[in-house]
């Protein structure tokens, strides 16, 4: 199936004093990306899924791997796809990428939840058939570039 996507570009205040982009400002660049998915791929908007359905829809759990140094200026395409789709959950898989080269990837967890009691609640069935647009299996998800282990520097010897 196919990504929901969106460039992004990297502002100045995504970024450290070194103009590149300092990890905690991924996540939000995550949320708003999620965000757009539910309004644009979804046409459920978060904010209508409160006032009308008193769901809320908060991350559960995050895995994620900076695979490269992302700069002030370049534009990353973030593409998003579910791999599981659960009653009450779902798993999302996020890549960013500039120029077709792998900066970050996330395995993401949304859990739907009742604002009234807190507790989990099935996903409304008209969005979860339309999550099924952008699904695949974990396993065949689009290829990643492996994440390249650093040698470990030797430590001095002494004379």
């Amino acid at each position: 199936m196919s990504a929901f996507q969106r460039e992004i570009l990297v502002r100045f205040g995504h970024c450290d004093a070194a103009g590149w982009v300092f990890y905690p400002r991924y996540f939000e660049m995550i949320s708003d990306f999620v965000e757009d998915w539910f309004e644009d791929g979804l046409a459920a908007s978060a904010p209508g899924l409160f006032h009308h359905k008193q769901i809320l829809t908060p991350s559960v759990h995050f895995t994620v791997d900076f695979v490269k140094p992302t700069r002030y200026g370049d534009r990353l395409t973030f593409f998003l796809w579910t791999t599981k789709i659960g009653k009450t959950s779902c798993e999302l898989r996020i890549e960013a990428s500039h120029q077709g080269e792998l900066r970050m990837r996330v395995k993401q967890v949304l859990v739907f939840i009742s604002a009234a009691t807190a507790r989990s609640t099935p996903i409304p069935p008209e969005l979860m058939s339309r999550m099924h647009r952008f699904e695949v299996e974990a396993a065949s998800a689009p290829a990643a570039a492996p994440v390249k282990k650093r040698k470990a520097a030797k430590a001095p010897t002494q004379s």
